[in-house]
């Protein structure tokens, strides 16, 4: 979706447009309005790990110059920023601000989708949370999640899968 066009329709009918046209089989699920992670998990009533945490980076350096990744995440687990730096081939990388990760997605902070509808956003998913055979995430609002068949979703995303999840205490994203 190009990024001048995010005013003319919302990335949640894009989205739910995106896995109609795919014959997904999803399942669109209401609840309170709610973006962090592990609230919205207990809500979906899904084990952390399979909620497809996504994170906008921007990576600068390397051939590429400066550019935005959405890195998607089991939500029991935090973005590896080094991983993806040296995936990308960049020299740093860290989080975007949040002004620019919503203009890139068309989603308000919280609600970021696993998709990428603007060509300048480059798509990395955890090869880990692929082992699910569902994810969860918010659908581009806060009070609407997906639940999505794995195989669906990379038939669907055709994402760039990698190790770029460390271990360890996930990390309290901060923005201004």
């Amino acid at each position: 979706m190009p990024a001048d066009t995010l005013t003319d329709r919302s990335a949640h009918r894009w989205l739910m447009e995106l896995l109609d046209e795919h014959d997904a089989g999803h399942r669109l699920l209401h609840h309170p309005p709610e973006g962090r992670t592990a609230q919205a998990s207990a809500l979906r009533g899904h084990p952390l790990r399979q909620a497809a945490k996504c994170l906008v980076l921007r990576v600068a350096g390397g051939p590429g110059g400066r550019h935005h990744v959405l890195a998607v995440v089991p939500g029991d687990r935090r973005v590896d920023t080094d991983a993806v730096r040296a995936l990308t081939g960049g020299s740093r990388a860290g989080f975007a601000d949040r002004a620019s990760a919503e203009r890139l997605t068309g989603c308000v902070s919280g609600s970021i989708i696993p998709f990428t509808f603007d060509p300048r956003l480059r798509l990395v998913v955890e090869r880990d949370l692929l082992d699910e055979d569902e994810i969860y995430f918010n659908a581009a609002r806060l009070d609407r999640s997906v639940a999505l068949s794995t195989r669906a979703y990379r038939r669907i995303a055709a994402p760039l899968v990698a190790a770029i999840a460390g271990r360890g205490p996930v990390q309290k994203v901060m923005t201004p």
